[in-house]
């Protein structure tokens, strides 16, 4: 079984490329390790990258992705918990200073939850994943009058805004926000326009930076 052609190409692209210009930054990164000032807790979706979306060099961003950017509540009942575990590495070792919870629009995740999608295995793991939406789903209501997309788009702002609060179930999360040490953020990706909207804390509203293409 050979390793993906486009991937070693890719990697080759990069050896000519981007390595020489970040070759001493690497080697930096290597000896002192990373020191990243933001966290961001993105979808696995291939179309949305933190790195690209915001132009990140090495060592800039710690990201963990899942289906949809959920964040869980805390719950230290001893099971696995790949968000909880990264977002204890961030804060107690890393010692970011901001968490950014990035969602987008036309998110498989939040389609199939919305429109009640069957099963894709007996596992169902996605289904259980995205059980976390939930109260989302609660909060915006029936579609109503909206259209298909405008109801999933509610709905995709509507998680960023619950994955922010449920971060604030962390106790050690919380404590570093109430004492000015740590921020939260929220951020929504226009993937057709290639649009970034962030999150008032204040309105609740999302308002776009700059302008897309």
């Amino acid at each position: 079984m050979s390793f993906p052609q486009r991937l070693l190409e890719g990697y080759k692209a990069f050896l000519a490329g981007r390595l020489p210009t970040e070759q001493n930054r690497y080697r930096e990164l290597a000896k002192t390790g990373q020191s990243p000032q933001v966290m961001v807790i993105g979808c696995c979706d291939s179309r949305v990258s933190p790195e690209v979306v915001f132009d990140a060099r090495p060592g800039e961003l710690f990201v963990v992705r899942n289906v949809a950017n959920l964040v869980p509540p805390y719950s230290p009942d001893g099971a696995y918990h790949g968000v909880s575990a990264a977002l204890e590495f961030a804060v107690a070792a890393l010692k970011v200073k901001h968490i950014v919870v990035l969602g987008h629009a036309h998110c498989g995740g939040v389609k199939a939850f919305a429109e009640g999608a069957e099963p894709l295995s007996s596992g169902d793991f996605i289904g259980k994943w995205m059980s976390l939406m939930a109260p989302v789903a609660e909060e915006v209501g029936a579609r109503g009058a909206l259209s298909r997309n405008e109801y999933l788009e509610r709905m995709e702002q509507a998680s960023i805004a619950n994955s922010l609060k449920n971060l604030m179930t962390f106790p050690q999360l919380r404590s570093l926000i109430e004492r000015g040490e740590l921020q939260l953020h929220g951020a929504y990706f226009g993937v057709a326009a290639g649009q970034l909207s962030v999150l008032d804390s204040t309105t609740g509203a999302f308002s776009a930076v700059g302008s897309g293409v």
